[in-house]
């Protein structure tokens, strides 16, 4: 396989990377074959696939604009992934002229890709670093310049927590990051669950599966499983809902089956 230009040499280019999966569902050209792939044989059980992700992305752009709304200028994406147009910086900057955002992400196309997108804005950079260490990311350059921690803050954890399994504590990691936060920040977060999958779950783990074969687990949590990550947060309506409930913009019921799986909310501290 010829390695193109944009993709860093640190990579392997044989092995599929869940940023670059998401990149192809969004109909992004930053992926290999590798990536499409596995993710032709997670649609071969859940067709819907790239339905949720449009669903995923529409949600963040709406949750920006509100946290915007609120007179909030400061943006940190952790598992910002590849970006694509309509991304976190285009979003807060057209709503809060001068807004801050930080992305973060542990996989190096993202990180290059970030670093390419960003290079002449001077209120937006891209931090390597894993989510399961919020102090790397807290304590990195971006965020001191950046981000003013006395100030509040929007966090998006937008699609990243259902790849942290239970055994890397990822209550310990949303804690960490929300105890460093000023009263009046945001929590943005979305979710994968079975609960509003128009499949039986039997199938839908099928999906599941070809995300553990490439060693990137995918984990399905409840509704209630997901609430626990807003603790120290108050709920801004409607609450935890499926995707397209959010402050819909259109009608929620002219959107695809699809797009209602999994959940998505907004907390703010107090």
């Amino acid at each position: 396989m010829e390695r193109p230009a944009w993709a860093p040499r640190s990579i392997d280019i044989t092995v599929p990377s869940v940023s670059r999966i998401y990149d192809y569902y969004l109909g992004g050209s930053h992926n290999f074959e590798v990536d499409r792939e596995a993710a032709r044989k997670a649609m071969e059980f859940m067709p819907g696939l790239p339905k949720i992700m449009q669903a995923n992305r529409a949600f963040m752009r709406r949750a920006v604009r509100f946290a915007a709304s609120e007179g909030i200028s400061q943006f940190l994406d952790i598992g910002s992934g590849i970006p694509t147009f309509g991304n976190v910086h285009e979003v807060a900057q057209q709503a809060k002229p001068g807004a801050h955002v930080v992305y973060v992400d542990h996989d190096p196309v993202a990180v290059a890709h970030s670093e390419a997108v960003l290079r002449d804005n001077e209120g937006a950079d891209v931090v390597a670093a894993d989510l399961r260490k919020p102090q790397e990311i807290l304590a990195s350059p971006q965020v001191q310049r950046l981000i003013d921690l006395n100030r509040p803050v929007a966090l998006l954890l937008v699609a990243i927590l259902h790849f942290v399994e239970d055994a890397d504590d990822p209550h310990r990691a949303v804690a960490e990051l929300r105890e460093a936060l000023a009263p009046g920040s945001l929590l943005i977060l979305t979710h994968a669950s079975y609960e509003g999958i128009p499949l039986p779950p039997e199938r839908a783990a099928g999906t599941v599966d070809v995300y553990k074969n490439i060693r990137n687990p995918l984990i399905m949590r409840s509704r209630d499983e997901i609430a626990r990550f807003f603790e120290g947060y108050d709920m801004v309506e409607p609450g935890l809902v499926p995707m397209p409930n959010w402050r819909p913009d259109t009608a929620p019921e002219d959107e695809d089956a699809y797009a209602f799986s999994g959940f998505a909310g907004v907390g703010r501290t107090a």
